[in-house]
């Protein structure tokens, strides 16, 4: 699974490694009011998990609020290699004296791990490897024993940097490793990693995790769905609020409804693995969507687990001063904890999904 920046850097940051203030923004308004907040020239940086956004307009650069709104406003509206753009990240500009570049990945052929690092950051590493192949640095570190902080200067005394930047750049190369053998990753990556007066910054973050070992890491996918701030939403025009984990679902859910005569107001999709934290979330979402009369909530669990969709409900529902009908089709794992708690509270469940849509037609149509 490969991560957005703004996520990978503060996986990074975690770890010890200087990132710049920044920000995520969805509009062009959160765009400039983090733009006058931070009080500084900005970056403006698409969040795309496909590479080449620098060539595609997806960076971009703004000296005040007013020119941060509408550089966001441009950003937002690209489509980069058929990834719309959805969000945003608000960075301080740094001034910047020189640039690196640090990678760690699985050599397939080798089937170890390589690092490798570069003087000269910034650029598309495979042009690099080329042109000039002699100036990236390869060194594979043994998997079966510890990678010590003396072997990450030997690289850096290798890549040629001032004796003075020497122990600075070995502690961000063996903070990196360390990111990568603890979050189970295919590839961990500064490009380019920026030195300021400051000091060694990563102003660009990659980070991508075996999938197999993502139910280790359930706090980053669940980060990952939080970013992205259930973006998979879209306003309809119907009155009862439809949300779903997962695309198909969501779409099988919406027929229901029809099918029943109702007319669904939302499409809100929170994928797979949702949190209680992200449930809470979506319902809000919807809560404050006037014309929403009734939720219908229609979850199989897989990886997103039954009793942390109940919990996300009660929280919702205690917190949010709205109430409005709500239907919900809970089943899969972890069902009976769930429905247990939702039990408890006083909140009606279905098995069935058939069973769960009609209700919530003839409870809306009992509201109007």
């Amino acid at each position: 699974m490969k991560f957005f920046e703004s996520i990978a850097k503060q996986v990074f940051n975690q770890e010890g490694i200087n990132i710049l203030e920044g920000h995520v923004a969805y509009s062009p308004e959160e765009a400039m009011e983090i733009s006058s907040e931070m009080g500084v020239p900005v970056a403006i940086k698409a969040q795309v998990l496909t590479g080449g956004r620098g060539k595609a307009g997806g960076v971009k650069f703004a000296k005040n609020p007013g020119e941060a709104f509408k550089v966001a406003d441009d950003v937002l509206k690209l489509e980069i290699k058929g990834e719309k753009v959805k969000h945003i990240l608000i960075e301080e500009r740094a001034d910047i004296i020189n640039e690196f570049f640090i990678s760690v990945s699985i050599d397939r052929a080798k089937r170890r791990p390589v690092i490798m690092a570069s003087s000269e950051g910034g650029i598309e590493i495979e042009n690099l490897a080329k042109t000039n192949p002699e100036k990236i640095i390869r060194y594979y570190p043994n998997p079966l024993i510890e990678f010590l902080p003396y072997e990450a200067r030997e690289i850096a005394r290798k890549m040629g940097v001032e004796s003075s930047l020497i122990s600075a750049m070995g502690d961000v190369i063996w903070k990196l490793y360390n990111v990568f053998v603890k979050y189970d990753a295919d590839t961990a990556e500064i490009n380019p990693l920026v030195l300021t007066s400051d000091g060694l910054i990563a102003a660009d973050a990659k980070l991508v995790i075996d999938n197999d070992s993502l139910y280790r890491h359930q706090d980053l996918v669940n980060l990952l769905h939080y970013k992205k701030k259930a973006v998979d939403f879209v306003k309809l025009d119907g009155d009862i609020a439809v949300i779903g984990n997962g695309a198909g679902l969501t779409l099988t859910a919406m027929d229901m409804i029809k099918l029943n005569g109702g007319k669904p107001a939302t499409f809100l999709d929170i994928g797979g693995g949702a949190s209680d934290q992200i449930i809470n979330q979506a319902l809000n979402i919807v809560l404050n969507y006037d014309p929403v009369k009734v939720v219908f909530l229609n979850v199989l669990g897989g990886i997103t687990k039954a009793d942390d969709v109940a919990r996300g409900v009660i929280k919702a529902l205690d917190d949010n001063e709205r109430k409005v009908g709500i239907v919900i089709r809970l089943t899969g794992t972890n069902e009976e904890e769930g429905q247990k708690l939702l039990e408890e509270a006083g909140i009606p469940y279905e098995v069935s999904m058939e069973k769960a849509a009609k209700k919530a037609v003839e409870l809306c149509d009992s509201l109007k």
